[in-house]
């Protein structure tokens, strides 16, 4: 009894750190849409996205996430607790109402992408897989007279597991949906049983789309939640979720600029694959990975002369490295990497979310979402910014002016 106890407190406090991290990016991103996540000076040094605490406390208690400023310092020590945010220069380890800087790790490259939290972002692209999949294994499903919405049986899950090439055998499907499961991503509908490769019906834990109420947080941590697993409804759905893909890309043209002739390089509309950009809906159906024709591009590359990794990582070398943020909008990231290893910038959208996060060509990529890529192809590459987040931490290296 103490051992189910004892599992059932880890799976609520796994579950806990997961609604802060998605009320925390669901935050960020309001907070980078109305402009109070910006660049700042401070004693003549530059910060760049960052926010004024006593700025974003107003804005709690305006926009009604905190009902006093009290409970709104409250919220963000909270997000501050869980590495979501921190002071600029890490010298607070407390939030206070004040005209201090602070930022959110996700925009410094600093968030800790530790087993826990590559777990948690596997279940949400699983889940944004599934959820708006064709033919779908998520359906309403009937047992012994109950009705259970979206839920799946365990064997439906692993076969579209190896249909998607996410796995290789249903053993390794087995394995990677029991670490799900013990993550609290996903459960049996009835939290009676382990995963198994059978027909048990298990649905989210979950609800990834669901906008969160910060003041929630502070509830969810008093108490476990005694209501079962968060099935998804008609409203999570709907174009105001932060999950959601808001516009349908234009048909029009849209040009890039790559070196300094300013020639258009990629022909075709920007968030297409046929244009070879980064789609910024946080994931791409595995069959248009595949099938999609290739866009048509300069050939020619920006670079002056190919560079090994060994050149790049040399002492002395001529290059400075930077953490960039690019937050995707409804038309993709706006750049195009080329290159076997290392990547380099191509081109880049001179309007695009890419340009104004400082992407620039003939920057190198060392690392995406905090994974390294120096060894990898622009083809994995690309595969790694289209499966994850719509938020992308790069870290580059630049030439030397």
């Amino acid at each position: 009894m103490d051992h189910v106890s004892s599992n059932r407190r880890k799976t609520m406090v796994r579950l806990h750190k997961a609604e802060v991290m998605i009320a925390g990016e669901q935050l960020r991103l309001r907070l980078h849409d109305c402009k109070l996540v910006k660049e700042r000076r401070y004693h003549l040094r530059t910060y760049p996205n960052c926010f004024v605490a006593q700025e974003l406390t107003d804005w709690l208690v305006v926009h009604k996430e905190a009902p006093d400023r009290a409970t709104a310092i409250c919220l963000m020590q909270h997000l501050m607790d869980h590495d979501i945010v921190h002071h600029v220069c890490d010298k607070r380890p407390v939030f206070k109402d004040a005209k201090l800087l602070y930022r959110f790790r996700k925009d410094d490259g600093t968030f800790p992408f530790n087993k826990e939290v590559k777990v948690f972002m596997l279940g949400q692209r699983l889940y944004e897989h599934l959820i708006v999949a064709k033919d779908s294994v998520l359906q309403q499903r009937e047992k012994h007279g109950v009705i259970y919405q979206r839920c799946f049986p365990g064997c439906h899950l692993i076969d579209w597991l190896l249909q998607n090439a996410e796995v290789e055998s249903r053993k390794q499907g087995v394995e990677l949906c029991r670490a799900l499961q013990e993550h609290g991503i996903f459960q049996h509908v009835l939290k009676k049983h382990n995963f198994f490769d059978s027909g048990l019906l298990y649905q989210f834990s979950i609800n990834f789309r669901r906008r969160r109420r910060l003041s929630e947080l502070l509830h969810d941590n008093e108490q476990d939640n005694e209501e079962g697993p968060s099935v998804p409804t008609l409203e999570d759905v709907q174009p105001d979720s932060l999950f959601v893909l808001h516009k349908t890309p234009q048909e029009d043209y849209t040009g890039f600029n790559s070196g300094n002739d300013g020639k258009q390089v990629i022909s075709g509309p920007r968030g297409s694959l046929s244009g070879l950009q980064f789609l910024a809906s946080g994931f791409c159906p595995f069959a248009n990975l595949s099938t999609t024709p290739p866009g048509r591009y300069n050939p020619q590359s920006v670079l002056r002369r190919n560079l090994t990794c060994e050149e790049l990582l040399s002492p002395g070398a001529p290059f400075s490295k930077r953490v960039l943020t690019v937050i995707g909008d409804a038309l993709g990231w706006g750049f195009v990497v080329r290159g076997m290893a290392p990547c380099y910038v191509q081109a880049v959208d001179p309007g695009s979310p890419a340009a104004a996060g400082g992407v620039k060509i003939r920057q190198f990529i060392c690392q995406v979402n905090g994974e390294c890529v120096l060894n990898l192809d622009y083809r994995t590459v690309s595969r790694l910014v289209m499966t994850g987040p719509r938020t992308v931490v790069l870290e580059v290296m630049e030439p030397l002016e």
